[in-house]
């Protein structure tokens, strides 16, 4: 019987300390949940603001119909891509100047790679910024890299695509070297932002 006490005894112990530990994680959850959102919105406007320099302010497209391009991109040529934002890209007026679409595929060497793609009203990429990666240092992780992100930049074509040539087209990017399949990644995730815009966008 006295056996029985006992474990009953360890065993409300245990609730015990299980209950007051899961109440502090809740607190600290609590207390840290709004310096991580900001946190994470300050580090999203840096990068909006570096894909679309001219522009003073970005607001979420609330209707952006992301339900339906991403439809539409399952279907596509572009693999394992979709929308999962889109902002407006706003002048000191507040007047829209463009977009800026984050995008992303599952396709790339270390699995997801995320972007966020400058588009102006004319369909012109005013650039793009690597949001998201777990690719290879050396290799994939040079998506971040100026030589490889800035060849994006002006370029209008309705769809772009990897070439290992090093003489790129107008719709046509050099591959990293030994990386294509990164290459190949990135490209399709501007290309979602191009699909987004072509059909979407109002």
């Amino acid at each position: 019987m006295a056996g029985k006490s006992g474990f009953v005894k360890d065993a409300m112990t245990l609730f015990a300390i299980t209950l007051i530990a899961g109440v502090a994680l809740g607190g600290v959850y609590e207390v840290t949940k709004g310096p991580i959102e900001q946190a994470t919105i300050a580090a999203n406007n840096a990068t909006y603001k570096e894909v679309f320099a001219e522009a003073q302010s970005f607001e979420e497209i609330a209707d952006a119909d992301l339900g339906g391009c991403n439809a539409g991109l399952a279907a596509s040529e572009f693999g394992n891509v979709g929308i999962e934002s889109v902002m407006a890209a706003k002048d000191a007026s507040g007047a829209d100047i463009g977009l800026v679409v984050n995008s992303y595929s599952n396709d790339s060497y270390g699995g997801k790679v995320g972007i966020s793609v400058g588009l102006k009203e004319d369909g012109s990429i005013t650039a793009i910024g690597i949001r998201e990666t777990s690719d290879t240092p050396g290799l994939g992780l040079k998506a971040k890299d100026a030589p490889f992100k800035d060849q994006y930049i002006g370029k209008t074509a309705e769809k772009l695509s990897v070439t290992k040539s090093g003489n790129a087209g107008d719709a046509e990017i050099n591959a990293i070297s030994g990386a294509t399949i990164t290459s190949d990644a990135v490209t399709n995730a501007v290309n979602a932002a191009l699909y987004y815009q072509q059909n979407y966008a109002n």
